[in-house]
């Protein structure tokens, strides 16, 4: 059985060598209407580093249809998909199903390795650990993104620690990006803080933040997948105890998931009522509008975290953030958002009782917020991979931009 061809265009190159990236990553990809989709800020992510090569493929899970709500397209013509098996999964079907693919899954990634100049894997995931296994024997140009929370956590799975084990090693001769400031770690694990947001809409949240002010009822955001990890349930316990006591809040939850219908069930009249509303997932740039509305924004997961960009982003907006002191969280609202010890409803009921009952209060912290998450922006995310990469690879000076020549080429199969 053969995978859809995939297809890619020319594009402006920055780097004179090496000028092909492969992207090893799980991240779950469409193919619709002629174009790429794949989870929102990812693909900007990705669409950022297409600007820094002569052509980025992905190696990574591939369907044909309709993408989800929170999928988006990308924007660069370089960037081309080299299709992989889908696997993964909680259920120990799954996992026999995943041991069993395992052969499959080396020789697909080999073959895109062995076309590639650079090689980009993304942590952690299924592919990622196969990735890091197999990228050092393919090219000398490596470079890894761990997304998770790089000093573990309660729980923590033995997949995702080889990972972290693997990349920190000698056998990975390549830089590390992970998010956050860690004592006594190699020389090649480098701290790397990102927003999906660019450089006009961090200014244009940044003068929403000027002009926000706490009213009532207390608008109160959740965004991301609704999954187990997330605990939004502990959030839509925590409304209710509000709900009682005669607290007026509005409650958005932007964002799909496994656990949307039980997350509903769970809110029951609240949602009747209309305390609590389920978005739905939203493309990035509709769901910054939801940022707007809002004057506060809770992230009640307990870990793997890493660095959320959902709190900068809220940050950036003036929202008062609520997150539980895990990962890079600390540093990040220390004196700029409220910290809860274990994330509890009750914690987070104090938290929003407090807001409510003395919003002035929180002016000064909603300013501090945003003035210090306007410092990230995907424009910077350019510079500083393109920094790091010259500096890490040991590469000459970025040559001048290639003429663009947008014609679609197909670049063959990959065999299942």
């Amino acid at each position: 059985m053969t995978h859809e061809p995939s297809v890619t265009r020319n594009a402006a190159t920055k780097f004179a060598k090496p000028r092909r990236l492969l992207v090893v990553s799980h991240a779950l990809h469409y193919g619709h209407a002629g174009e790429v989709f794949s989870y929102g800020p990812y693909v900007r992510e990705i669409d950022i580093w297409a600007d820094l090569f002569e052509s980025v493929t992905i190696a990574a899970p591939f369907r044909r249809g309709m993408p989800e709500g929170d999928c988006v397209p990308f924007t660069r013509p370089n960037i081309s998909v080299a299709p992989q098996r889908e696997v993964g999964g909680d259920t120990l079907k799954a996992k026999v199903a995943l041991l069993a693919s395992v052969p499959l899954l080396v020789v697909g990634l080999a073959r895109a390795m062995l076309k590639a100049d650079a090689i980009h894997v993304r942590c952690p995931g299924n592919l990622g650990l196969l990735g890091a296994a197999m990228a050092p024997l393919f090219s000398r140009y490596l470079v890894a993104k761990y997304a998770g929370q790089w000093n573990g956590y309660e729980g923590e799975s033995a997949p995702t620690r080889i990972q972290r084990r693997l990349l920190g090693s000698a056998w990975w001769r390549g830089p590390v990006t992970v998010y956050g400031r860690w004592p006594d770690q190699p020389a090649n694990i480098v701290p790397f803080f990102t927003s999906m947001m660019t450089a006009g809409q961090v200014e244009r949240a940044v003068e929403i933040a000027a002009q926000k002010r706490i009213g009532a009822p207390l608008r109160v955001l959740f965004s991301g997948t609704l999954q187990t990890r997330k605990r939004v349930d502990a959030l839509i316990d925590a409304v209710r105890m509000l709900d009682r006591d005669g607290i007026a809040l509005e409650v958005a939850i932007v964002g799909d998931g496994p656990e949307r219908e039980v997350l509903r069930t769970r809110a029951g009249d609240l949602v009747s009522r209309g305390v609590v509303r389920f978005v739905g997932a939203l493309p990035y740039d509709a769901s910054l509008q939801w940022f707007e509305w809002a004057h506060a924004l809770v992230l009640p997961s307990r870990h793997s975290e890493g660095w959320p960009k959902v709190i900068a982003e809220g940050m950036c907006y003036g929202l008062v953030c609520v997150g539980v002191a895990h990962g890079q969280v600390p540093e990040m609202l220390s004196g700029r958002g409220i910290l809860l010890d274990t994330g509890s409803p009750e914690e987070i009921a104090g938290a929003l009782r407090g807001i409510v009952a003395a919003p002035e209060r929180y002016d000064p912290v909603m300013r501090a917020a945003s003035g210090w998450a306007r410092q990230f922006s995907l424009d910077g995310l350019r510079d500083a991979i393109a920094e790091l990469l010259a500096a890490r690879w040991k590469l000459p000076e970025r040559a001048a931009p290639a003429v663009e020549q947008p014609a679609w080429r197909v670049t063959g199969e990959e065999t299942r």
